[in-house]
């Protein structure tokens, strides 16, 4: 799990910084990762550059992991503390989309030492 827990610290301050090669490379290339703006999956690298481009020109979202743990299934649940700002740094209110400020649970599963499946699920 030490390694995993690794890349995907690497992979969260990556993408923080809207470094999208280096997270693809942290992919598989058959990826699927859960769309949280409008539901469903972006599959594989292109699919997620395209959606991950479009996020990023309409919000400024921000993760910060909190806690990781692996999980019965070998996958790892991350907590995460989400916030979404503006394209000018302000924080957003009565978006549309189904980003919200708020802490979540990120599912990550491995296939040869790389992201296979990236799912996200509400804490209570």
């Amino acid at each position: 799990m030490e390694n995993d827990v690794k890349l995907l610290k690497r992979l969260y301050e990556d993408f923080n910084a809207r470094n999208i090669d280096s997270v693809l490379a942290m992919l598989t290339e058959d990826v699927m990762w859960a769309n949280a703006m409008d539901g469903g999956y972006a599959r594989g690298h292109d699919g997620i550059r395209e959606y991950w481009t479009r996020q990023w020109s309409m919000v400024s979202p921000h993760v910060e992991p909190v806690d990781f743990r692996k999980v019965d299934d070998g996958s790892i649940f991350v907590e995460v503390i989400q916030t979404i700002r503006d394209l000018e740094g302000k924080l957003l209110q009565d978006q549309t989309h189904g980003l919200k400020d708020k802490t979540v649970g990120h599912i990550f599963r491995f296939n040869d030492g790389r992201v296979s499946r990236f799912d996200v699920q509400d804490i209570p």
